[in-house]
């Protein structure tokens, strides 16, 4: 079964906010930092909170997002994104099944975390409009409980499948240039990213090193 988007694209930097990296910074101040950039696709991972203020973070994130022509997706929680009128989900392997989630995201964005070539054939042939593939390099962002998949895996999956590919662990601002080259569409940055001294520099530069390659 194809993606229910064909003409869905993804932006080159899929920024990841995640309140457990923000360090002393509000959320809001880096929604702003990383919409200055030129951020236009963002994912709101806040798996410590409360439904309640997972949703009132979303409620804020959908508005600037909005605002800003940002695509906004939410982690796992399908209630949150409804709710928030985000314009998709991503899930993991351990969550609701694909075909449950597209039933109740009707024709929103629905994205799968992968960690094999096989995952990544089942995601495509359900529906999902995009993988996650993972963790490509060593990260301490997250306890994927899978090793690094590296670069030849990831062109292997590209080679496997035609839906856009995020690639997510341990990606910098030093390595993305050789994610893109190896086949992602698009990659995930956290750390790297939300711990930056000065966050919109570090997305433009990133943004910048994806046009001049």
């Amino acid at each position: 079964m194809p993606s229910r988007n064909p003409i869905f694209q993804l932006s080159p930097l899929y920024a990841i906010l995640d309140p457990e990296q923000t360090q002393a910074s509000s959320l809001e101040f880096v929604l702003h930092e990383l919409l200055d950039a030129g951020v236009k696709l963002l994912q709101l991972r806040a798996k410590q909170m409360a439904p309640r203020d997972i949703l009132k973070l979303a409620m804020l994130a959908r508005s600037l997002t909005r605002s800003s022509n940002c695509t906004l997706i939410i982690n796992d929680r399908i209630d949150v994104a409804r709710a928030a009128d985000a314009d998709g989900v991503h899930l993991g392997q351990e969550d609701l099944p694909l075909r449950v989630a597209r039933k109740l995201m009707k024709d929103k964005i629905v994205g799968i975390s992968t960690h094999a070539v096989e995952q990544a054939i089942e995601a495509e042939q359900g529906g999902a409009d995009y993988i996650g593939f993972g963790p490509l390099f060593g990260t301490s962002t997250k306890d994927t409980g899978y090793s690094p998949r590296g670069l030849e895996m990831l062109q292997q999956v590209r080679a496997a499948i035609a839906i856009p590919i995020v690639a997510i662990g341990g990606i910098t601002e030093n390595n993305v240039s050789r994610v893109w080259d190896s086949g992602a569409t698009s990659a995930a940055i956290i750390s790297d990213l939300l711990r930056a001294n000065d966050i919109t520099a570090k997305a433009r530069r990133i943004l910048a090193l994806y046009h001049s390659g």
